[in-house]
């Protein structure tokens, strides 16, 4: 199997955008957690997250045909690149234009994973600090109410990917939140917090 160097190579052949990137290695730092927890192999989970937009930026798909762009397009180069079928099925179901009803474990964590990391990196941005560091699952809940708030985000995929886990929506925010503070740096996700301690 591929390894991780491998995919995101990649990655980045694929993804000039700094922000999908980020995004992909936060999705990947969720899906990777919850494979910790479930005790599941977190390599194959890791790089299901990882790639799972790898082709968003050259293949848009805005038609959400299920046989062609993203993220059928990469499904396609993934195989011929000897990724598993667990990988590539995982992927495409992520997509519900593709048809595929989400089944395995794997399955289930990356959709409940890929729309709430987006989320809770944008309630990151518009803290006064920046940073997840100090986000709190109350405040990602009033966002997750306020419709004007990451429009592109949809409330209830994030609703049904906790479902799917069958988690509470609060423990699943509270798990990715503690995700996401392992990779701060990587993400640019620290913000002020950092220099706010050093300086007091």
């Amino acid at each position: 199997m591929p390894t991780r160097d491998d995919a995101w190579k990649l990655l980045c052949e694929y993804t000039q955008s700094e922000s999908l990137r980020k995004h992909m290695l936060a999705v990947e730092a969720c899906v990777r957690a919850y494979a910790r927890k479930q005790g599941a192999d977190e390599e194959t989970w890791g790089l299901t997250a990882l790639l799972h937009d790898f082709d968003y930026e050259r293949w848009p798909n805005n038609a959400h045909a299920p046989d062609k762009e993203h993220p059928a397009e990469g499904a396609r180069i993934l195989r011929e690149l000897g990724y598993s079928e667990e990988i590539v099925r995982a992927i495409l179901s992520h997509a519900d234009y593709c048809n595929v009803p989400r089944q395995s474990p794997l399955e289930h964590t990356l959709f409940a994973c890929d729309e709430l990391a987006g989320f809770l990196t944008a309630c990151a941005y518009v803290r006064p600090s920046k940073s997840i560091l100090d986000l709190e699952v109350d405040s990602v809940k009033r966002r997750l109410k306020d419709k004007a708030f990451a429009k592109g985000v949809s409330r209830e995929d994030v609703r049904k990917g906790a479902e799917g886990l069958g988690l509470p929506l609060e423990e699943h925010i509270a798990f990715c939140i503690t995700a996401l503070r392992e990779h701060t740096d990587t993400l640019g996700l620290r913000g002020t917090i950092a220099t706010q301690a050093a300086s007091t």
